[in-house]
C-alpha cells in the first residue's frame, strides 16, 4: 500500500482565469469563434470533423432521437448498445450518420455478433471497406481481458474507429491505444448517477484525470474522451480547457424530448427515470438480474422534463465561444493552450440557488 499524497482536482475546484485578449487574435467577437476541431485518429486512420461533444451510451440518453438532434449541431452520439439489430439496420441505412455515430458494444462475445450482424447488413450500402465508430464500453478498463477484446476487435476490423474505456489513469491510457483504440474514455466514478466511490471506494477527481490522461496520450499519438462530472456547460469547458479531445455527457442531457425509458407523472409535473448503467435497476432490466458476485454501482433517479435538447445544445455551445473569448483563443483547439486554471473555494454565488 503506498499513498499519493498531491492533491488533486475536479471540476468544482477550479475557474479559467480570464486574460487580456491579443491585439493579433481574429476573434472580435464570440460569434467568430472556431468550434470545429479536425482529428485523425492513430490507428484507424480515419478523419474526424465536428463539434467534439458526445451523447453517454447510456439507454436513457444514448438515441436515435439523440443522435439526430446532436448530428445537428455537429456532435456525436454514443447509441445504446440495447437496441434490436433491425432497429439499428434501419437508422443506419437511413441517417448514413456514421462521422457523428458510434456503435456501442461490451465484452461480451455476443457483443461482436451482433455488431457483424450489423455490419453484414449495412456494408453493401456503403461498399466492402465500410469505416465504422465503435464504442466499446466496460465499467473496469483495466482487466487484461478489457485490453485483449480492444486487440481482437482492432484486428477484425482495421479501419473502423475505436473510443474505449473507461480508465483514469496514464499509464493505461497508453496501453489501450497501444491495443488499438483511437480515444480512451477516462472517468471513473464521477458519473451522476454512478456509486462506485461509495460502493467500492474507487476513483479520480475527474478534472486532474482528464489533465493527466490528456498528456499521455497525446504523446502517445492518441486521443481521450473525459467521461462524466459535467454538471452545467462551464464544465464542458474546463474539461476542454484541461485538454480534453472529447467531452462525453450523460445526466446533462437526460429529461429531454430526444431521451427514451420510463416517463411518469407527479403532481402535474413530467420526469424521466434515469439510472446508471452498473445499478440493480439496469442490471435488472437488460442482463436478468444483479448477479450475485456483483453490487450494485449505480443508482435510478427522477429528473424533470426540460423540453428540447437544442436549447442545452446552444448554451453549451454558446458557453465554449465565450469561455474561448475570455482567454484570447481563436479556436476551441487554442483553448487548452490558452488557460491557466486557478484553484477556488467556491466557483460561483449560491444565494438564489445552485
Amino acid at each position: 500500500m503506498r499513498v499519493d499524497l498531491d492533491t488533486k482536482l475536479d471540476y468544482k475546484d477550479v475557474l479559467i482565469r480570464p486574460k487580456k485578449q491579443m491585439r493579433t487574435s481574429q476573434t472580435a467577437s464570440r460569434s467568430n469563434v472556431d468550434l470545429i476541431r479536425k482529428y485523425k485518429f492513430c490507428n484507424s486512420g480515419n478523419l474526424y470533423e465536428g463539434v467534439p461533444i458526445l451523447a453517454a451510451n447510456m439507454s436513457c440518453v444514448g438515441t436515435f432521437a439523440m443522435a439526430k438532434a446532436m448530428a445537428k449541431e455537429w456532435m456525436s452520439v454514443c447509441l445504446n448498445k440495447h437496441y434490436p439489430v433491425e432497429q439499428l439496420v434501419d437508422f443506419y441505412k437511413k441517417t448514413k450518420l456514421f462521422d457523428s455515430t458510434f456503435y456501442t458494444i461490451g465484452i461480451n462475445n455476443s457483443d461482436l455478433e451482433k455488431l457483424e450482424t450489423v455490419v453484414s447488413a449495412i456494408g453493401p450500402d456503403y461498399g466492402t471497406e465500410l469505416p465504422f465508430n465503435i464504442c466499446v464500453d466496460s465499467a473496469n478498463g483495466y482487466l487484461i481481458s478489457f485490453e485483449d477484446h480492444i486487440k481482437r476487435l482492432r484486428d477484425r476490423y482495421p479501419k473502423a474507429t475505436i473510443l474505449a474505456g473507461n480508465v483514469a489513469t496514464p499509464e493505461m491510457v497508453q496501453h489501450l491505444i497501444g491495443a488499438g483504440a483511437d480515444i480512451v474514455k477516462v472517468g471513473v466514478g464521477s458519473g451522476s448517477v454512478c456509486t462506485t466511490r461509495l460502493v467500492a471506494g474507487v476513483g479520480y477527481p475527474q478534472l486532474s484525470a482528464t489533465i493527466e490522461c490528456a498528456d499521455a496520450a497525446h504523446g502517445y499519438g492518441g486521443h481521450i474522451c473525459s467521461d462524466g462530472g459535467i454538471q452545467a456547460p462551464g464544465d464542458v469547458c474546463k474539461s476542454f480547457a484541461a485538454g480534453a479531445d472529447f467531452v462525453m455527457l450523460g445526466g446533462l442531457l437526460s429529461g429531454y424530448d430526444q431521451c427514451e425509458g420510463n416517463w411518469i407523472e407527479e403532481d402535474g409535473q413530467r420526469f424521466l427515470e434515469f439510472y446508471g448503467m452498473s445499478s440493480e435497476h439496469a442490471q435488472a432490466k437488460f442482463n436478468g438480474g444483479l448477479k450475485k458476485h456483483r453490487a450494485s454501482e449505480g443508482k435510478k433517479v427522477k429528473v424533470p422534463y426540460r423540453g428540447a435538447v437544442e436549447h442545452l445544445l446552444q448554451q453549451m455551445t454558446g458557453g465554449l465561444r465565450s469561455a474561448c473569448s475570455y482567454v484570447g483563443a481563436d479556436r476551441l483547439k487554442d483553448l487548452s493552450k490558452c488557460t491557466t486554471f486557478i484553484k477556488v473555494n467556491r466557483t460561483h454565488n449560491t444565494i438564489y440557488g445552485g
